[in-house]
């Protein structure tokens, strides 16, 4: 096992990877950028290395600096967590040649799977169902066009490289083809560095599914099962659960067997997310491969009891997968809301600033991961992802119920986050039921019921709230006559507001 590890990420990902290594006994060095002087991750880390100013371009997107902080700090290993450079191929190779270890797939897998196009050609010539769609890179406006009436509209332009839902749009006809080719490919090269498009036929209402896989360097490939992630904006994924609400056993060991494949055709080790679209008929085809860990890993630790990270420093440092595929089983259900510092009442756009108070939920079946802390300041440079909420519990419907509770409990100041968003969807009756699809949120939400739900609410709990201002000697007065505490009456009252805003 290594001695130490340098973490070439931010936020709560560096966090968790962090804790990862303090369990193993390894030294944890992390990086961090001017805005991130006093982050989270660098008072977790044993060392701290500053690497340039906030634009990531000069700082986490750096592969120079990093593999110099690296050499200078005696790491043998990176573990590139997610986003920056995590899915980088020259990143990758970087460290191979100057004898670090990646912990991740080897640069020739990231270069295959990571390009979008190369990958799709390898999954079918496994006999892996994929999406229709152009053969290779689209170049120029009548080609896209001649793709376009060949599969019909409406079509999905997409990024060969990168992932997260930056460029990619969705084209209903040929008016909006020229602009959506432009605007995809400038996202691209800005987000990736690559401004490489292709087409596929979009799906109509499909559910996205993914499988968790584990590959070591001596042929040994086991899939953790699936993640379903279908609660999307604009093809990010904001809630993911496992078990999916639609699997079957004999659904899970086809897509299984198909992920596993999918591994084993790329020469791909590590860690790595198999992911799919399934049609209304249940059909599945391969949509991509993400070479890196994912978001919502922890959603398949809590169903499986595997701790991913560990199994990802295991295999870096050469050691064979202990794990059989008959070994692992899905026990209970989890679910993940994705919180970020965004205001879903005005579009999702950014919140930053600081954070005056902040009270994590806790309880049986309760993780939470977190990038911040009371008096942070949530910078406007990155990914606005600051927590990620997770519950456990024996069943979907006692882990929706869970959820609930610990949404209510979860108290953010100062800024706008995402947490009214994952209450509404919560007490959905569409979710609750399982009967959702990646259009969810534009169908079944919709901008004009999730602003009546929540202002309905707020109206309310802010007009008691300024009467309890307002009559507060006479309340609190009847309150005492009546047996209740002050202070469980006070206590009441910050709770109420905090809920509301008011």
């Amino acid at each position: 096992m290594f001695n130490k590890i340098l973490v070439a990420n931010r936020g709560e990902i560096a966090v968790r990877v962090l804790r990862a290594c303090k369990e193993n006994g390894i030294i944890g060095a992390a990086v961090y950028s001017e805005p991130d002087r006093t982050a989270l991750h660098t008072r977790y880390a044993d060392e701290v290395y500053f690497i340039g100013p906030a634009p990531s371009t000069e700082s986490y997107l750096r592969i120079d600096k990093i593999i110099d902080v690296a050499k200078r700090a005696g790491c043998e290993a990176i573990h590139p967590g997610y986003g920056f450079l995590a899915e980088n191929k020259e990143f990758a190779r970087a460290c191979e040649e100057n004898n670090i270890i990646f912990i991740g797939p080897n640069s020739k897998a990231i270069e295959l799977l990571g390009d979008k196009i190369a990958s799709k050609i390898t999954m079918r010539r496994a006999g892996i169902p994929v999406i229709p769609g152009s053969d290779g890179p689209v170049e120029n406006l009548a080609r896209a066009e001649k793709i376009a009436q060949e599969i019909g509209y409406p079509i999905l332009i997409k990024a060969a490289g990168g992932g997260g839902g930056k460029g990619m749009r969705v084209v209903h006809k040929k008016e909006e083809l020229e602009p959506a080719m432009k605007q995809a490919a400038n996202e691209a090269q800005s987000a990736f560095g690559n401004p490489v498009i292709f087409i596929e036929k979009f799906l109509e209402s499909p559910r996205h599914i993914e499988f968790q896989i584990l590959a070591d360097n001596y042929g040994n490939v086991v899939h953790l099962g699936e993640r379903e992630c279908s609660i999307q904006r604009r093809h990010q994924k904001l809630i993911e659960e496992a078990p999916s609400a639609i699997m079957t056993s004999e659904l899970r060991k086809k897509m299984g067997d198909a992920a596993v494949k999918a591994v084993k055709v790329s020469n791909y080790n590590n860690a790595g997310t198999v992911e799919f679209m399934v049609d209304k008929d249940r059909n599945f085809y391969f949509l991509e491969m993400n070479t890196r860990l994912q978001v919502e890993h922890p959603v398949t630790e809590l169903v499986t009891g595997i701790d991913i990270v560990k199994e990802q420093f295991k295999v870096a440092a050469g050691g064979k997968l202990s794990l059989r595929q008959e070994d692992i089983k899905l026990i209970g259900s989890a679910i993940e809301s994705r919180i970020s510092a965004e205001d879903p009442e005005n579009n999702f756009v950014p919140s930053t600033g600081t954070i005056t108070a902040l009270i994590e939920p806790g309880g049986p079946g309760v993780r939470v991961e977190s990038g911040v802390y009371e008096g942070f300041t949530v910078p406007i440079y990155y990914d606005p992802l600051i927590a990620k909420l997770l519950v456990w519990a024996p069943t979907r419907q006692e882990a929706i119920e869970r959820m609930k509770r610990v949404l209510d409990e979860y108290l953010i100041r100062g800024i706008k986050t995402s947490i009214p968003f994952h209450r509404l969807v919560m007490r959905n009756p569409k979710f609750v039921s399982g009967d959702y699809d990646t259009t969810f949120i534009d169908r079944v939400l919709g901008k004009v019921e999730y602003k009546k739900a929540h202002h309905n609410i707020a109206a309310i709990a802010g007009v008691v709230a300024k009467l309890l201002e307002e009559k507060k000697v006479s309340v609190v007065s009847k309150r005492k006559r009546a047996g209740m505490s002050p202070w469980k009456f006070a206590g009441l009252k910050d709770q109420l507001r905090s809920r509301t805003g008011f």
